[in-house]
């Protein structure tokens, strides 16, 4: 029989544990395998029409000033053509180009017709300034499916290279995506706008410029879900569908199949990467990249003095700074991107290219969500390695720009790197178990909860969590003003409940096969609020351990 102090301290192990459980599902698994049953949901959000008027001359509801004609909406490609050499053969055939970011090409429409299965609100209303009903008209989906240009738009596909797997392979591009222009909304902030799955380019090499439902349908939800994390993302404003038949060889196998097309429209301050930068300096094209790097230092970094001589290191260092926030943030919610090669990585650090991602299913650092890497180079264990890999080749792209003193201190700077993630990281995961201050033993007490193959709800069975208790709740002590209350609301803001598991995507996709979008639609409203507890998603099971065959699911680099 427990002794009254014994039986006390047991019961505060209790609730701690239950309190971890309950904040830290980012990360770890909790619960029992269930099977799920979907909550359709409209398939967009309905408009109030007593909080909109569509009576104003230009276009603009009185209210919330939201554009309801893209007549009137005002996207130009202007900055861009004005800024930078165009390719000039205009012809759209693939080959190898030069001395230009862009080549003018235009979007491939579909031959059968589309449906729009999904939008976001968010995008569409509060980055783009429309009003949510303009999505229900033919102009819209002939818009976000490549079928009809608007005036001032001049479709661009961008020119970049890119090191793949640890290779560089020379000229890469936007083989299947149109940049249709950018636009400047209410704010003040200037967004682009982009297809993927819009046709071939000159950037194709042998794909067909299409994407197909499946990867699409994972794009649309997780760079959404994203951002709801507080993740730096690309967005996503649309989902469209056609009947036309794509091929597709899903596992690289030989069996070949047909599969829908689909058309997402992105949204992102830029589209430079890293590639961008390195495609010019292998090619020896000096004076581009310099008008390049100056373009995106005005435009993106306005801390950066455009005329300094040393604005391309500062530059540099910015990116490995974000660069490494960005990369903890994604371990911080177990997600791998995979494939981490330099064409992928924005030069603004912002998640880009959504293919064969994953979250954890379970803590493992050597989970590789892309059954195209047989190597396991881009396991999630291996993303931060990966970036200073990628940041290298970034400091090298810059070479020519650089003195030989800025030169050496860029070195210096990337030397840094492995600092500045590791400080995030460990304060990602403090917050997260909800320790505030700052104790010179925290990140050995995180390190030793995230032991390799530990979960939490495996926590109280495991033969060292007396130990790994006992060093928490010392840390707590030390914390005399911070209460449980006030550490749970803390905990809660930060552990999401719901992230898109593999599982989850995968099933939303086999309705979709059959043209039925329910679960897309109840994922993309579950996963805007990753944070809170909603009863649609708990009947899911989207909070459970994953179903027995989510451990049979593969995703490759087809798209």
């Amino acid at each position: 029989m427990f002794a009254i102090k014994e039986l006390k301290h047991y019961t505060i192990k209790m609730m701690i544990l239950g309190l971890i459980w309950e904040s830290t599902v980012g990360i770890f698994c909790r619960g029992k395998s269930t099977e799920f049953e979907v909550v359709s949901v409209p398939e967009c959000d309905s408009v109030d029409s007593n909080h909109f008027t569509n009576s104003d001359r230009l276009g603009y509801s009185k209210i919330n000033r939201k554009g309801v004609s893209l007549d009137q909406w005002n996207l130009t490609s202007q900055k861009l053509i004005d800024s930078f050499p165009l390719d000039p053969i205009t012809e759209n055939y693939v080959r190898q180009v030069r001395d230009c970011i862009f080549s003018a090409v235009h979007p491939e429409p579909f031959n059968s017709a589309v449906k729009l299965v999904a939008v976001s609100k968010e995008v569409v209303e509060d980055l783009l300034d429309l009003d949510l009903s303009i999505t229900e008209t033919k102009e819209f989906i002939q818009f976000v499916s490549g079928a009809q240009i608007l005036a001032g738009s001049v479709p661009l596909t961008h020119r970049y290279g890119g090191h793949q797997f640890g290779i560089w392979v020379g000229q890469l591009g936007d083989g299947r995506a149109h940049l249709l222009g950018a636009y400047t909304n209410r704010h003040g902030i200037r967004w682009e706008l982009q297809l993927k799955g819009s046709g071939k380019t000159p950037y194709s090499r042998d794909g067909d410029g299409r994407a197909v439902l499946r990867s699409s349908v994972r794009e649309f939800l997780c760079s959404e879900a994203l951002n709801y994390l507080g993740i730096p993302t690309t967005r996503a404003a649309s989902l469209v569908v056609s009947n036309d038949d794509i091929k597709r060889d899903q596992f690289y196998n030989g069996s070949v199949k047909n599969e829908k097309g689909a058309i997402v429209l992105r949204v992102a301050k830029s589209w430079f990467r890293f590639g961008s930068l390195e495609i010019l300096a292998y090619s020896g094209e000096t004076e581009l990249l310099r008008k390049l790097v100056d373009f995106i230092i005005k435009l993106h970094f306005p801390l950066i003095n455009v005329t300094s001589s040393n604005r391309y290191l500062e530059f540099f260092a910015q990116v490995v700074t974000d660069t490494s926030y960005l990369i903890a943030q994604w371990m911080s919610v177990g997600f791998a991107h995979g494939v981490c090669n330099t064409d992928n990585f924005s030069v603004l650090s912002v998640t880009l290219d959504y293919g064969p991602f994953g979250f954890m299913d379970f803590y493992d650092p050597n989970s590789v969500p892309n059954t195209s890497d047989d190597e396991g180079r881009y396991k999630i264990g291996n993303q931060a390695s990966v970036g200073r890999y990628n940041l290298d080749k970034l400091r090298k792209a810059l070479k020519s720009l650089l003195n030989h003193k800025q030169q050496l201190l860029a070195e210096q700077i990337l030397k840094g790197y492995p600092d500045l993630y590791q400080t995030k990281l460990m304060e990602l995961f403090k917050a997260k178990l909800g320790l505030i201050g700052h104790d010179n033993n925290d990140d050995y007490l995180i390190a030793y909860l995230l032991k390799e193959y530990w979960a939490i709800q495996d926590l109280a069975r495991h033969k060292k969590f007396s130990y790994w208790i006992n060093l928490y709740l010392s840390r707590l002590n030390r914390n005399k003003l911070d209460s449980d209350e006030a550490r749970k609301i803390r905990m809660e803001n930060v552990n999401p409940r719901y992230i898109l598991r593999n599982w989850m995507a995968e099933s939303a996709n086999k309705k979709s096969e059959r043209s039925d979008f329910s679960e897309v639609r109840l994922l993309q409203k579950i996963l805007r609020h990753p944070f809170s507890k909603q009863t649609e998603a708990e009947e899911a099971g989207y909070s459970s351990r994953p179903p027995s065959w989510a451990r049979e699911l593969r995703v490759s680099c087809s798209s």
